[in-house]
């Protein structure tokens, strides 16, 4: 019998490493991601107060299209800054919640960079 590894098991230790060392504070939060099959989530979380201060995601009411794409993952990215850029918030810490940052993790931090987060 062959024991498959627990991909999600290993992400979530890798996650929990990763939150040992950082975290976000209401000057600078941190930019959470979190993705499934069909649809990517961002969030932009002060770790100090215990709040989500924005998000964004495929599942919104104007979003067009499939959101499990690098696409999708871009637009999510940029709307995210777009809500941040509106509560003043443009410094931010990238958590990308022990995925690899590759394909549409990467796609939603290069959309979230080109309209205006720093990280």
């Amino acid at each position: 019998m062959v024991n498959k590894p627990d991909s999600n098991k290993a992400r979530l230790k890798r996650h929990a490493r990763v939150r040992a060392k950082i975290s976000g504070t209401p000057e600078r939060p941190r930019l959470n991601v979190f993705r499934s099959a069909k649809h990517i989530y961002a969030q932009l979380i002060d770790d100090v107060n215990g709040v989500t201060l924005a998000s964004a995601s495929t599942m919104e009411k104007g979003f067009e299209g499939f959101g499990g794409n690098c696409e999708a993952a871009k637009a999510v990215g940029a709307k995210l800054a777009k809500v941040a850029a509106e509560k003043g918030i443009t410094d931010v810490v990238f958590d990308r919640s022990g995925y690899l940052y590759h394909g549409r993790v990467k796609a939603l931090a290069e959309g979230a960079r080109e309209s205006g987060l720093k990280f």
